[in-house]
Protein backbone atom coordinates (compact mmCIF):
# COMPACT_ATOMS: atom_id res chain seq x y z
CA UNK A 1 0.00 0.00 0.00
CA UNK A 2 2.93 2.02 0.59
CA UNK A 3 4.18 1.71 -2.30
CA UNK A 4 1.46 2.03 -4.50
CA UNK A 5 0.82 5.62 -2.63
CA UNK A 6 4.40 6.67 -2.98
CA UNK A 7 5.23 5.28 -6.20
CA UNK A 8 6.12 8.72 -8.10
CA UNK A 9 8.11 10.06 -5.44
CA UNK A 10 10.35 7.15 -5.35
CA UNK A 11 10.50 6.76 -9.58
CA UNK A 12 11.60 10.44 -9.21
CA UNK A 13 13.77 10.55 -6.06
CA UNK A 14 15.80 7.29 -7.83
CA UNK A 15 16.10 9.35 -11.13
CA UNK A 16 17.71 11.98 -9.20
CA UNK A 17 20.01 9.84 -7.64
CA UNK A 18 20.81 7.81 -11.29
CA UNK A 19 21.26 11.34 -12.83
CA UNK A 20 23.84 12.34 -10.29
CA UNK A 21 25.56 9.40 -10.99
CA UNK A 22 25.54 9.80 -14.92
CA UNK A 23 26.31 13.62 -15.16
CA UNK A 24 29.90 13.50 -15.65
CA UNK A 25 29.60 11.25 -18.54
CA UNK A 26 27.66 14.23 -20.52
CA UNK A 27 30.15 16.72 -22.58
CA UNK A 28 29.58 20.06 -23.12
CA UNK A 29 27.57 21.58 -25.84
CA UNK A 30 28.27 23.93 -28.27
CA UNK A 31 26.79 27.13 -27.39
CA UNK A 32 27.00 26.90 -23.54
CA UNK A 33 30.37 28.66 -22.83
CA UNK A 34 28.40 31.61 -24.60
CA UNK A 35 25.45 31.38 -22.31
CA UNK A 36 27.26 31.72 -19.27
CA UNK A 37 29.39 34.57 -20.40
CA UNK A 38 26.41 36.03 -21.30
CA UNK A 39 24.78 34.72 -17.69
CA UNK A 40 27.87 37.08 -15.70
CA UNK A 41 27.12 39.97 -18.22
CA UNK A 42 23.39 39.96 -16.82
CA UNK A 43 24.28 39.32 -13.15
CA UNK A 44 27.09 41.99 -13.49
CA UNK A 45 23.89 44.20 -14.38
CA UNK A 46 22.41 43.72 -10.82
CA UNK A 47 25.75 45.91 -9.83
CA UNK A 48 26.38 48.27 -12.50
CA UNK A 49 22.42 49.22 -12.65
CA UNK A 50 21.87 50.65 -9.49
CA UNK A 51 25.98 52.31 -9.29
CA UNK A 52 26.41 53.45 -12.66
CA UNK A 53 23.15 53.36 -14.97
CA UNK A 54 24.45 51.39 -17.21
CA UNK A 55 23.84 47.47 -18.31
CA UNK A 56 26.63 45.51 -20.02
CA UNK A 57 25.60 44.49 -23.77
CA UNK A 58 26.57 41.43 -24.49
CA UNK A 59 26.37 41.62 -28.32
CA UNK A 60 25.08 39.00 -31.28
CA UNK A 61 21.36 38.73 -30.37
CA UNK A 62 22.16 36.86 -27.19
CA UNK A 63 20.81 39.95 -25.50
CA UNK A 64 17.17 38.60 -26.98
CA UNK A 65 17.38 35.84 -24.56
CA UNK A 66 15.82 36.41 -21.45
CA UNK A 67 19.28 35.10 -19.08
CA UNK A 68 17.04 34.37 -16.20
CA UNK A 69 17.58 30.56 -16.53
CA UNK A 70 21.18 31.05 -16.97
CA UNK A 71 21.82 33.14 -14.21
CA UNK A 72 19.96 30.88 -12.03
CA UNK A 73 22.03 27.91 -12.94
CA UNK A 74 25.10 29.99 -12.45
CA UNK A 75 24.26 30.61 -8.74
CA UNK A 76 22.54 27.29 -8.39
CA UNK A 77 25.67 25.57 -9.77
CA UNK A 78 27.91 26.86 -7.19
CA UNK A 79 27.78 24.93 -4.34
CA UNK A 80 26.95 21.56 -6.39
CA UNK A 81 30.80 22.14 -7.39
CA UNK A 82 32.32 21.06 -4.11
CA UNK A 83 31.48 17.51 -5.99
CA UNK A 84 31.52 18.28 -9.54
CA UNK A 85 33.39 20.32 -11.81
CA UNK A 86 31.31 23.56 -13.15
CA UNK A 87 30.12 22.21 -16.72
CA UNK A 88 28.72 18.69 -14.68
CA UNK A 89 27.22 21.38 -11.81
CA UNK A 90 25.30 23.01 -14.25
CA UNK A 91 24.49 20.17 -16.27
CA UNK A 92 22.86 18.36 -13.23
CA UNK A 93 21.08 21.52 -12.47
CA UNK A 94 19.61 21.19 -15.67
CA UNK A 95 19.16 17.56 -15.10
CA UNK A 96 17.00 18.38 -11.88
CA UNK A 97 15.16 20.81 -13.85
CA UNK A 98 13.88 18.37 -16.60
CA UNK A 99 12.93 16.67 -13.07
CA UNK A 100 10.89 19.28 -11.99
CA UNK A 101 9.33 19.24 -15.77
CA UNK A 102 8.20 15.66 -15.63
CA UNK A 103 6.48 16.09 -12.30
CA UNK A 104 4.83 19.13 -13.67
CA UNK A 105 3.77 16.96 -16.45
CA UNK A 106 2.70 13.95 -14.39
CA UNK A 107 0.38 16.63 -12.15
CA UNK A 108 -1.14 17.99 -15.51
CA UNK A 109 -1.42 14.36 -16.88
CA UNK A 110 -3.68 13.16 -13.52
CA UNK A 111 -5.78 15.89 -14.69
CA UNK A 112 -6.77 13.86 -17.74
CA UNK A 113 -6.01 10.37 -17.08
CA UNK A 114 -6.10 7.84 -14.53
CA UNK A 115 -2.99 7.84 -12.00
CA UNK A 116 -1.46 4.92 -13.45
CA UNK A 117 -2.05 5.73 -17.00
CA UNK A 118 -0.41 9.37 -15.63
CA UNK A 119 2.95 7.46 -14.48
CA UNK A 120 2.95 5.68 -17.53
CA UNK A 121 2.90 8.38 -19.85
CA UNK A 122 5.48 10.19 -17.75
CA UNK A 123 7.71 7.07 -18.06
CA UNK A 124 7.34 6.96 -21.95
CA UNK A 125 7.86 10.73 -22.07
CA UNK A 126 11.06 10.70 -19.51
CA UNK A 127 12.59 7.94 -21.31
CA UNK A 128 12.57 9.17 -24.91
CA UNK A 129 16.53 9.18 -25.77
CA UNK A 130 16.23 12.18 -27.44
CA UNK A 131 14.77 13.82 -24.79
CA UNK A 132 16.26 12.27 -21.78
CA UNK A 133 19.95 13.26 -23.94
CA UNK A 134 19.21 16.80 -24.45
CA UNK A 135 18.13 17.02 -20.42
CA UNK A 136 21.91 16.69 -19.38
CA UNK A 137 23.22 19.25 -22.00
CA UNK A 138 20.22 21.88 -23.05
CA UNK A 139 20.79 25.34 -21.64
CA UNK A 140 17.70 26.37 -23.49
CA UNK A 141 14.97 23.52 -24.74
CA UNK A 142 14.51 21.48 -22.03
CA UNK A 143 14.21 24.12 -19.26
CA UNK A 144 11.41 25.93 -21.54
CA UNK A 145 9.96 22.84 -22.05
CA UNK A 146 10.46 22.19 -17.91
CA UNK A 147 9.21 25.80 -17.23
CA UNK A 148 6.14 25.87 -19.83
CA UNK A 149 4.22 22.77 -17.97
CA UNK A 150 5.15 24.00 -14.31
CA UNK A 151 3.40 27.69 -15.54
CA UNK A 152 0.58 25.46 -16.49
CA UNK A 153 0.32 23.56 -13.77
CA UNK A 154 0.66 25.76 -10.96
CA UNK A 155 -1.77 28.67 -13.39
CA UNK A 156 -4.32 25.99 -13.50
CA UNK A 157 -3.87 25.39 -9.58
CA UNK A 158 -4.49 28.97 -8.92
CA UNK A 159 -7.84 29.65 -10.68
CA UNK A 160 -8.98 25.87 -9.02
CA UNK A 161 -8.30 27.55 -5.73
CA UNK A 162 -9.86 30.66 -6.62
CA UNK A 163 -13.30 31.31 -4.44
CA UNK A 164 -15.80 33.68 -5.70
CA UNK A 165 -14.64 37.35 -4.64
CA UNK A 166 -17.34 39.56 -2.45
CA UNK A 167 -16.46 43.08 -2.37
CA UNK A 168 -20.24 44.20 -1.14
CA UNK A 169 -18.97 43.73 2.79
CA UNK A 170 -15.98 46.36 1.63
CA UNK A 171 -17.14 49.84 2.91
CA UNK A 172 -17.22 52.44 0.34
CA UNK A 173 -14.48 54.43 2.22
CA UNK A 174 -12.35 50.93 2.18
CA UNK A 175 -13.09 50.87 -1.84
CA UNK A 176 -11.90 54.43 -2.54
CA UNK A 177 -8.48 53.51 -0.51
CA UNK A 178 -8.31 49.85 -2.31
CA UNK A 179 -8.93 51.77 -5.80
CA UNK A 180 -6.68 54.67 -5.00
CA UNK A 181 -3.69 52.70 -3.72
CA UNK A 182 -3.84 49.95 -6.64
CA UNK A 183 -4.17 52.51 -9.37
CA UNK A 184 -0.84 54.46 -7.85
CA UNK A 185 0.79 50.72 -8.01
CA UNK A 186 -0.32 50.04 -11.56
CA UNK A 187 1.04 53.93 -12.50
CA UNK A 188 4.36 53.26 -10.92
CA UNK A 189 4.86 49.77 -12.46
CA UNK A 190 3.67 51.47 -16.13
CA UNK A 191 6.29 54.00 -15.27
CA UNK A 192 8.89 51.18 -15.09
CA UNK A 193 8.18 50.12 -18.70
CA UNK A 194 7.88 53.75 -19.83
CA UNK A 195 9.73 56.27 -18.49
CA UNK A 196 13.48 55.40 -18.41
CA UNK A 197 13.99 55.58 -21.57
CA UNK A 198 12.01 59.00 -22.30
CA UNK A 199 13.67 60.46 -19.04
CA UNK A 200 17.53 59.77 -20.17
CA UNK A 201 16.41 61.55 -23.73
CA UNK A 202 14.74 64.34 -22.06
CA UNK A 203 17.47 64.73 -19.16
CA UNK A 204 20.06 64.64 -21.80
CA UNK A 205 18.20 67.19 -23.77
CA UNK A 206 17.93 69.54 -20.61
CA UNK A 207 21.51 69.44 -19.74
CA UNK A 208 22.64 69.59 -23.26
CA UNK A 209 20.54 72.94 -23.51
CA UNK A 210 21.91 74.56 -19.63
CA UNK A 211 25.12 73.70 -21.04
CA UNK A 212 24.24 75.93 -24.24
CA UNK A 213 23.13 79.03 -22.34
CA UNK A 214 19.40 78.05 -22.36
CA UNK A 215 17.47 79.05 -19.11
CA UNK A 216 15.90 75.38 -17.81
CA UNK A 217 15.19 73.71 -14.85
CA UNK A 218 18.80 72.13 -15.04
CA UNK A 219 20.47 75.59 -15.27
CA UNK A 220 18.78 76.58 -12.08
CA UNK A 221 19.77 73.15 -10.27
CA UNK A 222 23.11 72.89 -11.45
CA UNK A 223 25.11 76.91 -11.13
CA UNK A 224 28.21 74.92 -12.24
CA UNK A 225 26.75 73.27 -15.59
CA UNK A 226 29.81 75.43 -17.79
CA UNK A 227 32.45 73.79 -15.32
CA UNK A 228 31.80 69.85 -16.13
CA UNK A 229 31.30 67.55 -19.26
CA UNK A 230 27.54 67.39 -19.19
CA UNK A 231 27.73 63.76 -19.61
CA UNK A 232 28.78 64.12 -15.40
CA UNK A 233 25.00 65.81 -15.13
CA UNK A 234 23.13 63.30 -16.78
CA UNK A 235 24.58 60.65 -15.04
CA UNK A 236 23.98 62.36 -11.67
CA UNK A 237 20.56 63.08 -12.30
CA UNK A 238 19.50 59.66 -14.11
CA UNK A 239 20.84 57.66 -11.26
CA UNK A 240 18.47 60.17 -8.52
CA UNK A 241 15.70 59.15 -10.60
CA UNK A 242 16.50 55.38 -10.81
CA UNK A 243 16.61 55.29 -7.00
CA UNK A 244 13.76 57.70 -5.94
CA UNK A 245 11.54 55.70 -8.64
CA UNK A 246 12.58 52.29 -7.36
CA UNK A 247 11.99 53.70 -3.53
CA UNK A 248 8.47 55.24 -4.47
CA UNK A 249 7.60 51.59 -5.97
CA UNK A 250 8.84 49.86 -3.10
CA UNK A 251 6.50 51.90 -0.72
CA UNK A 252 3.63 52.14 -2.96
CA UNK A 253 3.84 47.64 -3.40
CA UNK A 254 4.01 48.26 1.27
CA UNK A 255 1.28 50.28 1.25
CA UNK A 256 -0.72 48.16 -1.26
CA UNK A 257 -0.21 44.84 0.69
CA UNK A 258 -0.85 46.62 3.72
CA UNK A 259 -4.11 48.25 3.30
CA UNK A 260 -5.23 45.17 1.10
CA UNK A 261 -4.28 42.62 4.53
CA UNK A 262 -5.95 45.12 6.85
CA UNK A 263 -9.47 45.95 4.96
CA UNK A 264 -9.93 42.69 2.73
CA UNK A 265 -8.10 39.35 3.21
CA UNK A 266 -9.40 38.12 0.23
CA UNK A 267 -7.99 40.04 -2.18
CA UNK A 268 -4.63 39.69 -0.28
CA UNK A 269 -4.72 35.70 -0.75
CA UNK A 270 -5.38 36.17 -4.31
CA UNK A 271 -2.37 38.17 -4.74
CA UNK A 272 0.24 35.87 -2.33
CA UNK A 273 -1.70 32.72 -4.22
CA UNK A 274 -0.67 34.17 -7.69
CA UNK A 275 2.90 34.69 -7.13
CA UNK A 276 3.83 31.19 -7.67
CA UNK A 277 2.33 30.73 -10.72
CA UNK A 278 3.08 34.25 -11.72
CA UNK A 279 6.85 34.01 -11.39
CA UNK A 280 6.97 30.87 -13.28
CA UNK A 281 4.80 32.61 -16.19
CA UNK A 282 7.45 35.45 -16.27
CA UNK A 283 10.33 33.25 -16.00
CA UNK A 284 8.67 31.02 -18.63
CA UNK A 285 8.17 34.12 -20.81
CA UNK A 286 12.20 34.85 -20.38
CA UNK A 287 13.46 31.72 -21.42
CA UNK A 288 11.62 31.83 -24.57
CA UNK A 289 9.31 34.47 -25.88
CA UNK A 290 6.85 31.78 -26.85
CA UNK A 291 5.63 31.36 -22.74
CA UNK A 292 3.00 33.62 -23.04
CA UNK A 293 1.54 30.63 -25.36
CA UNK A 294 1.15 29.13 -21.72
CA UNK A 295 -1.01 32.23 -20.36
CA UNK A 296 -3.23 31.51 -23.39
CA UNK A 297 -4.09 28.22 -22.03
CA UNK A 298 -4.55 29.45 -18.17
CA UNK A 299 -6.72 32.03 -19.61
CA UNK A 300 -9.09 29.76 -21.49
CA UNK A 301 -9.34 27.44 -18.31
CA UNK A 302 -9.89 30.46 -16.29
CA UNK A 303 -12.87 32.42 -17.87
CA UNK A 304 -14.37 29.01 -18.89
CA UNK A 305 -14.32 27.55 -15.17
CA UNK A 306 -15.04 30.60 -13.38
CA UNK A 307 -16.27 33.29 -16.05
CA UNK A 308 -15.65 36.85 -15.24
CA UNK A 309 -14.80 36.14 -11.17
CA UNK A 310 -11.10 35.10 -13.56
CA UNK A 311 -10.76 38.64 -15.03
CA UNK A 312 -9.58 40.40 -11.62
CA UNK A 313 -6.80 37.28 -10.82
CA UNK A 314 -6.02 36.83 -14.18
CA UNK A 315 -4.99 41.14 -14.13
CA UNK A 316 -2.81 40.42 -11.05
CA UNK A 317 -1.48 37.27 -12.14
CA UNK A 318 -0.88 39.22 -15.76
CA UNK A 319 0.81 41.92 -14.22
CA UNK A 320 3.19 40.56 -11.43
CA UNK A 321 4.42 37.95 -14.43
CA UNK A 322 5.77 40.85 -16.68
CA UNK A 323 7.23 42.42 -13.55
CA UNK A 324 9.43 39.39 -12.95
CA UNK A 325 10.05 38.66 -16.70
CA UNK A 326 11.23 42.58 -16.30
CA UNK A 327 13.53 42.43 -13.39
CA UNK A 328 14.92 39.21 -14.71
CA UNK A 329 15.86 40.27 -18.11
CA UNK A 330 18.04 43.08 -18.01
CA UNK A 331 18.11 44.35 -21.82
CA UNK A 332 14.74 45.41 -20.75
CA UNK A 333 15.39 47.77 -18.51
CA UNK A 334 16.28 51.08 -20.55
CA UNK A 335 13.46 50.40 -23.08
CA UNK A 336 11.46 47.79 -22.22
CA UNK A 337 8.48 48.15 -24.67
CA UNK A 338 11.63 48.95 -27.64
CA UNK A 339 13.76 45.64 -26.87
CA UNK A 340 10.74 43.08 -26.37
CA UNK A 341 9.40 44.21 -29.30
CA UNK A 342 13.27 43.68 -31.02
CA UNK A 343 13.73 40.42 -29.43
CA UNK A 344 10.01 39.22 -30.53
CA UNK A 345 11.34 40.37 -33.81
CA UNK A 346 14.14 38.54 -33.24
CA UNK A 347 13.45 35.09 -31.35
CA UNK A 348 10.82 34.68 -34.39
CA UNK A 349 12.76 35.12 -37.56
CA UNK A 350 16.00 33.77 -35.63
CA UNK A 351 19.10 34.77 -37.88
CA UNK A 352 21.09 31.49 -37.84
CA UNK A 353 23.95 31.67 -39.94
CA UNK A 354 24.47 28.09 -40.21
CA UNK A 355 23.45 24.80 -42.82
CA UNK A 356 20.56 22.47 -41.66
CA UNK A 357 21.06 18.93 -42.78
CA UNK A 358 17.67 17.19 -43.46
CA UNK A 359 17.63 13.95 -45.60
CA UNK A 360 21.39 14.73 -47.45
CA UNK A 361 20.74 18.28 -48.62
CA UNK A 362 21.88 21.42 -46.69
CA UNK A 363 19.76 24.23 -46.46
CA UNK A 364 19.01 27.41 -44.69
CA UNK A 365 17.24 27.82 -41.59
CA UNK A 366 14.81 30.09 -43.19
CA UNK A 367 14.33 27.81 -46.17
CA UNK A 368 13.64 24.36 -45.05
CA UNK A 369 11.25 21.68 -46.56
CA UNK A 370 7.16 21.80 -45.53
CA UNK A 371 8.37 17.95 -44.54
CA UNK A 372 11.10 18.77 -42.44
CA UNK A 373 8.85 18.83 -39.19
CA UNK A 374 6.54 15.52 -39.79
CA UNK A 375 9.66 13.43 -41.06
CA UNK A 376 12.20 14.44 -37.91
CA UNK A 377 9.36 13.80 -35.39
CA UNK A 378 8.53 10.45 -37.21
CA UNK A 379 12.21 9.48 -36.78
CA UNK A 380 13.24 10.56 -33.82
CA UNK A 381 10.11 9.31 -31.18
CA UNK A 382 10.49 5.63 -30.08
CA UNK A 383 8.62 3.51 -32.30
CA UNK A 384 5.67 2.78 -29.71
CA UNK A 385 4.65 6.80 -29.53
CA UNK A 386 2.94 7.60 -32.73
CA UNK A 387 0.88 4.32 -32.85
CA UNK A 388 -0.45 4.66 -29.07
CA UNK A 389 -1.01 8.84 -30.42
CA UNK A 390 -3.48 7.34 -32.95
CA UNK A 391 -4.98 4.44 -31.04
CA UNK A 392 -5.29 7.31 -28.26
CA UNK A 393 -6.59 9.61 -30.28
CA UNK A 394 -9.22 7.16 -31.32
CA UNK A 395 -10.50 5.89 -28.20
CA UNK A 396 -10.20 9.51 -27.06
CA UNK A 397 -13.13 10.22 -29.73
CA UNK A 398 -15.17 7.50 -28.90
CA UNK A 399 -15.48 8.60 -25.18
CA UNK A 400 -15.64 12.34 -26.39
CA UNK A 401 -17.68 13.13 -23.75
CA UNK A 402 -15.27 12.06 -21.13
CA UNK A 403 -11.83 13.11 -22.97
CA UNK A 404 -13.70 16.22 -24.55
CA UNK A 405 -10.51 18.63 -22.25
CA UNK A 406 -7.81 16.38 -23.75
CA UNK A 407 -8.53 16.48 -27.08
CA UNK A 408 -8.80 19.87 -26.91
CA UNK A 409 -5.92 20.37 -25.36
CA UNK A 410 -4.12 17.97 -27.92
CA UNK A 411 -5.36 20.25 -30.39
CA UNK A 412 -4.70 24.12 -29.10
CA UNK A 413 -1.06 22.80 -27.74
CA UNK A 414 0.07 19.85 -30.41
CA UNK A 415 -2.06 20.28 -33.57
CA UNK A 416 -2.56 23.98 -34.35
CA UNK A 417 1.34 25.30 -33.64
CA UNK A 418 2.88 22.14 -35.52
CA UNK A 419 0.78 23.25 -38.50
CA UNK A 420 1.81 26.60 -37.97
CA UNK A 421 5.07 25.84 -37.70
CA UNK A 422 5.24 23.98 -40.99
CA UNK A 423 3.33 26.43 -42.83
CA UNK A 424 4.56 29.13 -41.92
CA UNK A 425 8.08 27.65 -42.34
CA UNK A 426 9.40 28.64 -39.12
CA UNK A 427 13.21 28.91 -38.77
CA UNK A 428 14.90 25.71 -37.01
CA UNK A 429 17.92 23.86 -36.98
CA UNK A 430 19.51 21.33 -34.44
CA UNK A 431 16.48 19.20 -35.60
CA UNK A 432 13.37 20.47 -33.98
CA UNK A 433 14.39 20.83 -30.52
CA UNK A 434 13.13 24.26 -30.30
CA UNK A 435 10.13 23.12 -29.82
CA UNK A 436 10.33 20.27 -27.40
CA UNK A 437 7.36 22.02 -25.93
CA UNK A 438 4.66 20.90 -28.21
CA UNK A 439 5.02 17.18 -27.34
CA UNK A 440 3.55 16.80 -23.99
CA UNK A 441 -0.42 16.24 -25.41
CA UNK A 442 1.04 13.49 -27.57
CA UNK A 443 2.04 11.73 -24.88
CA UNK A 444 -0.73 12.25 -22.93
CA UNK A 445 -3.03 11.06 -25.38
CA UNK A 446 -0.95 7.86 -25.67
CA UNK A 447 -2.15 7.39 -22.17
CA UNK A 448 -5.31 6.78 -23.00
CA UNK A 449 -4.58 3.60 -23.97
CA UNK A 450 -3.12 2.57 -21.07
CA UNK A 451 -6.76 3.44 -19.17
CA UNK A 452 -8.35 0.59 -21.52
CA UNK A 453 -6.04 -2.28 -19.62
CA UNK A 454 -8.19 -2.60 -16.24
CA UNK A 455 -5.91 -5.24 -14.30
CA UNK A 456 -2.63 -4.13 -12.63
CA UNK A 457 -0.53 -6.40 -13.39
CA UNK A 458 -1.03 -6.05 -16.94
CA UNK A 459 -0.78 -2.18 -16.89
CA UNK A 460 2.82 -2.96 -15.05
CA UNK A 461 3.75 -5.56 -18.03
CA UNK A 462 2.65 -3.34 -20.96
CA UNK A 463 4.12 -0.31 -19.24
CA UNK A 464 7.94 -1.90 -19.19
CA UNK A 465 7.25 -3.35 -22.40
CA UNK A 466 6.42 0.04 -24.20
CA UNK A 467 9.47 2.06 -21.92
CA UNK A 468 11.84 -0.69 -22.92
CA UNK A 469 12.56 0.63 -26.65
CA UNK A 470 14.23 3.97 -25.70
CA UNK A 471 15.71 2.78 -22.45
CA UNK A 472 17.77 -0.19 -24.87
CA UNK A 473 18.66 2.30 -27.46
CA UNK A 474 19.52 4.66 -24.89
CA UNK A 475 21.55 2.37 -23.06
CA UNK A 476 23.35 1.23 -26.54
CA UNK A 477 23.61 5.49 -27.25
CA UNK A 478 25.22 6.50 -23.99
CA UNK A 479 26.37 9.66 -23.54
CA UNK A 480 25.00 10.59 -27.00
CA UNK A 481 21.32 9.45 -26.84
CA UNK A 482 19.98 12.89 -28.22
CA UNK A 483 21.41 11.66 -31.91
CA UNK A 484 18.33 9.29 -31.67
CA UNK A 485 16.45 8.18 -34.80
CA UNK A 486 14.01 5.11 -34.35
CA UNK A 487 14.47 1.82 -36.35
CA UNK A 488 11.88 2.94 -38.75
CA UNK A 489 14.93 5.28 -40.05
CA UNK A 490 17.31 2.70 -39.50
CA UNK A 491 18.98 3.79 -36.35
CA UNK A 492 21.71 6.63 -36.04
CA UNK A 493 23.52 4.32 -38.81
CA UNK A 494 20.94 4.65 -41.24
CA UNK A 495 20.69 8.30 -41.06
CA UNK A 496 24.83 9.07 -40.91
CA UNK A 497 26.06 12.07 -43.48
CA UNK A 498 21.93 12.42 -44.29
CA UNK A 499 20.49 13.96 -40.91
CA UNK A 500 22.08 15.81 -38.28
CA UNK A 501 23.67 13.59 -35.23
CA UNK A 502 26.30 15.31 -32.70
CA UNK A 503 25.56 18.53 -33.68
CA UNK A 504 26.17 20.19 -30.04
CA UNK A 505 29.75 18.66 -30.20
CA UNK A 506 29.86 16.64 -27.02
CA UNK A 507 31.77 13.88 -27.89
CA UNK A 508 34.53 16.09 -28.07
CA UNK A 509 34.44 15.26 -24.04
CA UNK A 510 35.42 11.48 -24.74
CA UNK A 511 38.16 12.66 -27.43
CA UNK A 512 39.67 14.93 -24.51
CA UNK A 513 39.58 12.07 -22.36
CA UNK A 514 41.51 9.67 -24.97
CA UNK A 515 43.98 11.85 -25.58
CA UNK A 516 44.73 12.66 -21.66
CA UNK A 517 45.51 8.97 -22.06
CA UNK A 518 47.55 8.26 -24.71
CA UNK A 519 49.19 12.26 -25.91
CA UNK A 520 52.31 12.44 -24.49
CA UNK A 521 53.16 15.34 -22.68
CA UNK A 522 53.06 18.61 -24.23
CA UNK A 523 51.11 17.61 -27.33
CA UNK A 524 50.11 19.48 -29.64
CA UNK A 525 46.34 19.38 -30.82
CA UNK A 526 44.67 20.59 -33.37
CA UNK A 527 40.87 20.60 -32.91
CA UNK A 528 38.67 21.48 -35.97
CA UNK A 529 34.56 23.10 -34.82
CA UNK A 530 34.21 23.64 -31.49
CA UNK A 531 37.78 23.38 -29.96
CA UNK A 532 36.87 25.24 -26.48
CA UNK A 533 34.62 21.96 -25.86
CA UNK A 534 37.79 19.68 -26.21
CA UNK A 535 39.96 22.60 -23.99
CA UNK A 536 37.42 22.28 -21.25
CA UNK A 537 38.60 18.61 -20.54
CA UNK A 538 42.42 18.33 -21.97
CA UNK A 539 45.12 18.07 -19.84
CA UNK A 540 46.57 21.59 -18.79
CA UNK A 541 50.03 20.60 -20.20
CA UNK A 542 49.11 19.58 -24.01
CA UNK A 543 48.82 22.77 -26.60
CA UNK A 544 45.51 22.99 -28.45
CA UNK A 545 45.04 24.89 -31.49
CA UNK A 546 41.69 25.62 -33.36
CA UNK A 547 40.82 27.27 -36.83
CA UNK A 548 41.57 30.91 -36.20
CA UNK A 549 45.47 29.72 -35.26
CA UNK A 550 45.76 26.98 -37.25
CA UNK A 551 49.70 27.57 -38.65
CA UNK A 552 49.15 25.18 -42.32
CA UNK A 553 53.32 24.91 -41.85
CA UNK A 554 52.99 23.31 -38.59
CA UNK A 555 52.96 20.09 -37.98
CA UNK A 556 50.45 18.51 -35.28
CA UNK A 557 50.32 15.90 -33.10
CA UNK A 558 47.11 14.77 -33.21
CA UNK A 559 43.60 16.30 -35.09
CA UNK A 560 40.33 16.13 -33.76
CA UNK A 561 37.31 16.70 -36.07
CA UNK A 562 33.85 16.16 -35.49
CA UNK A 563 31.50 14.54 -38.07
CA UNK A 564 29.08 17.55 -37.97
CA UNK A 565 29.53 19.00 -41.31
CA UNK A 566 31.56 15.96 -42.88
CA UNK A 567 34.75 17.84 -41.47
CA UNK A 568 36.04 14.16 -39.93
CA UNK A 569 36.06 13.65 -44.45
CA UNK A 570 37.73 16.82 -45.12
CA UNK A 571 40.21 18.27 -42.17
CA UNK A 572 44.04 16.46 -42.42
CA UNK A 573 42.98 13.24 -44.04
CA UNK A 574 46.42 12.32 -45.18
CA UNK A 575 46.69 11.93 -41.15
CA UNK A 576 45.74 8.18 -39.59
CA UNK A 577 43.12 7.83 -37.93
CA UNK A 578 43.86 6.17 -34.79
CA UNK A 579 40.65 6.75 -32.39
CA UNK A 580 36.78 7.14 -33.45
CA UNK A 581 34.34 7.73 -31.34
CA UNK A 582 30.84 6.13 -32.68
CA UNK A 583 27.63 4.73 -31.87
CA UNK A 584 25.95 2.01 -33.89
CA UNK A 585 28.28 2.56 -36.67
CA UNK A 586 28.08 6.15 -36.84
CA UNK A 587 30.78 8.32 -36.46
CA UNK A 588 31.05 11.29 -34.31
CA UNK A 589 34.44 12.60 -33.55
CA UNK A 590 37.81 10.83 -35.06
CA UNK A 591 41.73 11.31 -33.75
CA UNK A 592 43.98 11.56 -36.07
CA UNK A 593 47.92 11.52 -36.00
CA UNK A 594 50.45 12.20 -39.13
Amino acid sequence: MFIRKYISILVFLALAIFGALITRHYGESWDELKFYKYADYALTSYTTWPQEGTIPIFGKTYDNYGPAYVMLVTLAARPLEIIFTTSDARHYVYFITFLAGMWAFYGLSKRFLTHPAALFTTLLFATQPLIWGHAFISPKDIPFLSFFLLTLLFGLRFFDSLEPLQLSDLSPRSRRILLALSALWLATVIGLFLTTDAFLALLTRLVQSAQAGETNIISFIASDIYKVKPEVYIHRYFMFFLWGRSCFFLLCSFLLLFFTYRLHRPIFTILVSALPAAVLLGLSTNIRILGPLAALFIMHYAIRTKGRQAIFPFTIYAIIAIFIMYITWPYLWLNPIGHFIESLHVMSQYPWPGRVLFNGVEYSSMDIPYSYLPVLLGMQMTEPVWVLFVLGLVLAGLRSREKRGLIALTVIWFIIPLVGFIVTRSPLYDNFRQVFFILPPVFMMAGVVLEKIKRPALQIALTILLIMPGIIDGTRLHPYEYIYYNRFAGGVSGVIRKFELDYWGTSYREAAGWLNIHAPDGASVWVDGPAHLLGIYLREDLQMYSSYEEDRAKRYDYIVSTSRYNLDLTSHTDARVVYEIERDGAILTVIRQP
